[in-house]
Parts: structure tokens; C-alpha cells; sequence
């Protein structure tokens, strides 16, 4: 009996590694031209493209003996000189039409009405394009091959889902080194970085490498369908402190509501003028106090933001503010353009409170005197 027990156990262990090696076999035997992510970039990637930008820059030299001129003989020892100079730019694009119409980043063709535009596809060849339209604030742009063949394109009524922790793959032409691939996952939504003076707000973030000359290329799921646009990768904290793993990404909806507004343009309908922030929040219309209006104001040039109009009815009426008053800060900055203060604004939404330093010249019995105080608006 014992004997018999012992026969049939190492029976059952003899067979138990069996379905293990098959499924290890078959693995090892996949073909991997059937990988999602491998199929993803042969969908997308012949819609990718390569866009090599080149301007002429204008700037002032002066000799630099001018400093020593001017301080013992009243002026320059000739007049400053104007060279020209040669600015090459390098960044990604995809198009997103069978016509020619490629999607990319502003700061890729950012001076486009002085420059010449080439696109080069995955298979070598190289086109001429023409800027359509583009949008600094929200870092698209949209240019155009005019060509009689018919192009790949990655569509945009067809976008991804976007859900955190799913693969995404990073197309383009990074460092110059054309049809790359990176990949990694959705990290995060809605993020909002500031590079220099602008702030992008709404983006998603992915741990995919993104390099010089991904700018403007797609960011795909193993679907191929459109998750945003390469646009900003961060190397460094605010603090200084160095960074691996975070890139930004222009969300696909973003794209396809802006490339609407970019083919109304195309097609010459004229756009509705956007109302500035202040306008749209608060009811108030503001300028700059240069040098003509601080001699007809009374306050100091660059002193603050001068109120010119307010809207009836507008949070800024219901607030007491009137025209002719000076905004000095919102909250605890100080606002001494409009340009600082729409800068500000970009934080506020609907219900969001906000406090004004306000000025005005105040009539009294001794005369005018100059007062301040803060009042709170609600955005609307």
C-alpha cells in the first residue's frame, strides 16, 4: 500500500511542472510584433514629424568703447550696429489630418512669420510648411504641408481615456535622434508649471523621457489613440533640487478645442476677442500707467493698474470700485501692470475670493489727499 502512495505522489509531481513549462514555452515564443505597445507605435508613428525651424534674429552692437565715449566725450564713438544672425530650432509635430495639417508646440515655431518651416517624416522626406495659427498661453500651434499625397494622421474626435497609472508611449524626435519611443504611465492630471513668465496650467504628467526636440509630439496609450502633447520636462525643483521622471504633456482634449479655433483662423473667420481676466472674473477694465497717463492721473508711472471702466452690476460695483482708481496688489503682491496682474488672476476661478489694494484721490474740504484701502471681490 505504501509502496502504491509513493508511486502515485511522484506521478502528480512529475506532472505538476508541466503546464508551467508550456505556458513559459509559449511566452518565450510570442511574437513580439503582436506587444500593444509594439502595435501602438506602428499606428502612431508615421504620423510623427520632424520640425527643423530656422529665423533671423536682429540685434544691436555697440562697440565697447562706447562706455569710455560717453563718459569723457559725450557720446558713442559711432553709431550702434545692427547684424543679423541665424536661429535653428528643433522640435516634434504630428499631423492630425490626411491633408497636411500638423499640431505642435508655440515655442517650436514660435517665430514663424520670419522663418522657414521643414517637416520630416519617418520615411526621410522633407516638406516645406506654412504657420497657420498659434496660441503662446496654451503652447500650440498648428502649421501645414501643402502636398498632393495623403498623410498619416493620429485623429482627435478619437482621444484616450487618461486614467492614471495606464502605459503611455512618447513619440518624436528627441535630441534630434528621429522616430523615438519612450514609455512609462500616466502619472497625474491637472498640473500647472511655470517656465519663466508663463504658466501652463492643466497638464498631465508622465514618468516617459521627455527630451529637447520632443516638444510638439504625441503622447499615445497602447491603443495609439491621443493622450496630449510633449511640452515641458522639469529637471529641477523651484529649490534647485535635481529631478528624474516628471514630464508635462498637453492634454488631448486641450488640443482638439484649441485646433478648432486654429482652423476658424485658417478658414479666416474672425475670433471673438478673449475679455482679460480681470473683465471676466470682476467686471473691471484696466491700462498700464505709462508716462502719458501719470501726468493726466496724478499717480507715479508703473505705480499700479488704472481702473477705466466697470461693469454695472459686476462684483467690482457691488464692491464700491470706480474709475480712476489705482490697483496696487491683489492679495500680498503688488500689481504694477496688467501683464503682473492677469499673471495673478490665472489662479482665481469661479467663487474664488480675491483682495485689492486699492488708491484714489479723495476730495476734501483741504483740499485732495491721496488714500487707500483694500476691498474683497467674489469672481463671478
Amino acid at each position: 500500500m505504501k509502496k502504491t502512495l509513493a508511486c502515485i505522489f511522484t506521478a502528480v509531481l512529475a506532472l505538476l511542472p508541466a503546464p508551467t513549462l508550456r505556458a513559459e514555452i509559449e511566452k518565450n515564443d510570442a511574437d513580439p510584433a503582436q506587444e500593444a505597445s509594439v502595435m501602438a507605435v506602428a499606428k502612431a508613428m508615421p504620423a510623427v514629424v520632424n520640425i527643423n525651424t530656422e529665423s533671423i534674429v536682429k540685434r544691436t552692437v555697440r562697440d565697447p568703447m562706447d562706455a569710455f565715449y560717453n563718459d569723457f566725450f559725450g557720446g558713442s564713438m559711432r553709431p550702434p550696429r545692427t547684424i543679423k544672425q541665424k536661429v535653428q530650432s528643433l522640435g516634434s509635430g504630428f499631423f492630425i489630418d490626411d491633408k497636411g495639417t500638423i499640431i505642435t508646440n508655440a515655442h517650436v515655431v514660435e517665430r514663424a512669420s520670419e522663418m522657414k518651416i521643414s517637416v520630416t517624416t519617418p520615411s526621410g522626406k522633407t516638406y516645406s510648411a506654412r504657420y497657420i495659427a498659434g496660441d503662446p498661453e496654451r503652447d500650440l500651434a498648428m502649421i501645414k504641408v501643402d502636398a498632393p499625397e495623403k498623410f498619416p494622421f493620429i485623429p482627435l474626435n478619437d482621444l484616450s481615456k487618461s486614467l492614471l497609472g495606464q502605459t503611455c508611449l512618447v513619440l518624436g524626435n528627441p535630441l534630434g535622434y528621429g522616430s523615438s519611443v519612450a514609455r512609462g504611465i500616466l502619472s497625474a492630471k491637472g498640473r500647472s508649471v511655470t517656465v519663466g513668465d508663463v504658466e501652463y496650467q492643466n497638464l498631465v504628467q508622465t514618468d516617459a523621457a521627455i527630451n529637447p526636440g520632443n516638444s510638439g509630439g504625441p503622447m499615445v496609450d497602447i491603443a495609439g489613440k491621443l493622450v496630449g502633447i510633449s511640452s515641458v520636462k522639469m529637471s529641477f525643483t523651484p529649490q534647485g533640487v535635481p529631478t528624474q521622471g516628471i514630464g508635462f504633456a498637453i492634454p488631448g482634449s486641450v488640443v482638439r478645442d484649441k485646433v478648432e479655433e486654429f482652423r476658424k483662423i485658417e478658414r479666416g473667420e474672425k475670433m471673438p476677442e478673449k475679455p482679460s481676466l480681470m473683465r471676466r472674473f470682476f467686471g473691471i477694465a484696466v491700462q498700464d500707467v505709462d508716462e502719458k497717463l501719470a501726468a493726466s492721473s496724478g499717480f507715479r508711472e508703473s505705480s499700479g493698474v488704472l481702473i477705466t471702466d466697470v461693469e454695472a452690476k459686476s462684483p467690482a460695483a457691488a464692491a464700491g470700485l470706480q474709475p480712476g482708481m489705482l490697483v496696487v496688489a491683489v492679495g500680498r503682491f503688488e500689481t504694477n501692470s496688467v501683464k503682473a496682474i492677469e499673471k495673478l488672476l490665472k489662479q482665481v476661478d469661479t467663487g474664488s475670493r480675491a483682495d485689492f489694494g486699492l488708491a484714489w484721490f479723495q476730495k476734501t474740504a483741504q483740499g485732495t489727499r491721496l488714500v487707500s484701502d483694500t476691498f474683497q471681490l467674489i469672481a463671478r
